[in-house]
């Protein structure tokens, strides 16, 4: 299977990706693509992966009910208040642990995962990226 035959909604590999995708899969993972497709004909070797879509996370918690019920829990929230403001960070991500990925979603990833094991074997390593994570105003470094 190659690359060429992933979707592009879901999951899009690393050397499909530059720098003008930053508001689709988030700085890191932009600027892998950037050093594969830059890097590669110097020799250096980045290695290959792919990123998952903020169109994935965004269906993701449409398709689970989430984006409400999560308004909801943050509209009136004093984040002052470190004991409520952890509780209801706990219960959040707990909603999401619980939900179900949609099966186009999973599948793109198990293919995904099956090129890369076709080609380099089965390691592998799973970053954050989110899509305002390092920008020129704000960085919100590690707190995926």
């Amino acid at each position: 299977m190659s690359n060429e035959k992933l979707s592009l909604k879901y999951v899009i590999p690393f050397s499909n990706l530059g720098i003008k995708d930053i508001d689709t899969v988030g700085g890191k993972n932009a600027s892998l693509g950037e050093m594969i497709s830059n890097l590669h004909a110097s020799g250096i070797r980045v290695p290959n992966g792919f990123a998952t879509t903020s169109v994935a996370f965004n269906e993701f918690l449409i398709c689970n009910d989430l984006v409400e019920k999560i308004d909801q829990k943050l509209k009136n929230l004093d984040v002052e208040d470190l004991t409520k403001l952890t509780a209801t960070g706990a219960e959040i991500r707990d909603w999401i642990n619980k939900a179900s990925f949609q099966v186009e979603f999973e599948k793109e990833i198990r293919d995904a995962f099956a090129v890369i094991d076709e080609k380099q074997g089965v390691s592998s390593a799973v970053r954050s990226s989110a899509t305002a994570e390092d920008l020129p105003q704000a960085s919100f470094a590690g707190q995926q």
